[in-house]
């Protein structure tokens, strides 16, 4: 996990959610239930206990969106594994018990079961692709993208950081991406959109440029960009482009950087490799 990898941070992933996040939670179950629950009505709310089983293997994420989503059922959740952990490599495993009204308990289970199953998920494959980076010999960073599920950008996202990959922009707020319709918009001036971008975003808002050659790169950099990305390159064009670009302007915290996209995956990321690349993005993880 990043956030405790190696940083002086005193708190965990959950520490991140913002003071609105329950009320998301509060969403969930309202759509699963937003009128009579018959099947609660058949079973009653005699005290009951659930086992959560995980039956195959990979990185348990989403402990906190279950514990909420139970809690505002008045279910307690009792983990017997911490979250990040590798679970379910010997068949099936059991990571938590639930306790409370059998009614409760089944009003939150399949909300329960499909955010754990969705962010483990993407806790599992950012694990993998970020271990086969670094058997390739890749030290800098891997981000998802901002390809999220509408509505489950939270989730989706917290799963990225548990399986220790950057996740990236959380939204058109956070960071300025300029990409291909954005600068064909300015008339195909990277430089007008650049400088457009800075002068609304100010110090505090980075801007990125999606670029499709080196030309567009400097453009972009020479305009003041932080960073380019560069998108759906062979890798030989990529790692030349790189290269240059780290030659030109310089690499470390003063120089801009390069990030590279577009198309990849567990098959191909490895062409992708070096050591001019800041950022390896791919919305293969999610």
């Amino acid at each position: 996990m990043p956030i405790t990898s190696g940083a002086p941070a005193h708190g965990n992933p959950a520490h991140l959610l913002p003071p609105s996040w329950t009320s998301v939670i509060s969403a969930w179950l309202a759509e699963d239930t937003p009128s009579f629950d018959y099947g609660g009505f058949v079973v009653g709310a005699a005290p009951a206990t659930a086992r959560l089983l995980a039956k195959s293997p990979g990185i348990l994420a989403g402990v906190p969106f279950v514990d909420e989503i139970f809690k505002q059922l008045d279910c307690k959740v009792e983990w017997l594994v911490k979250e990040g952990e590798l679970v379910g490599q010997n068949g099936k495993q059991h990571v938590a018990t639930v306790t409370g009204p059998t009614r409760n308990l089944l009003l939150g289970e399949r909300v329960a079961l499909n955010v754990i199953a969705r962010c483990s998920g993407i806790a599992t494959k950012s694990d993998s692709l970020l271990q086969l980076l670094r058997k390739a010999g890749y030290k800098n960073t891997l981000a998802g993208t901002r390809k999220t599920t509408p509505g489950f950008r939270l989730v989706e996202k917290y799963g990225m950081l548990v399986g220790g990959c950057d996740p990236h922009r959380q939204d058109l707020s956070t960071m300025t991406m300029l990409k291909d319709n954005h600068i064909w918009a300015c008339d195909n001036n990277i430089s007008t959109a650049v400088l457009a971008a800075k002068s609304a975003g100010g110090f505090a808002i980075k801007v990125e440029v999606e670029c499709q050659s080196l030309d567009e790169a400097n453009q972009a950099i020479e305009a003041g960009a932080d960073v380019v990305m560069l998108d759906n390159f062979t890798p030989g064009d990529m790692k030349a482009a790189a290269r240059k670009i780290k030659e030109k302007y310089g690499g470390g915290v003063r120089g801009p950087l390069v990030e590279v996209s577009g198309g990849l995956t567990e098959e191909n990321v490895r062409d992708y490799v070096s050591d001019d690349v800041d950022v390896i993005s791919s919305s293969s993880i999610h």
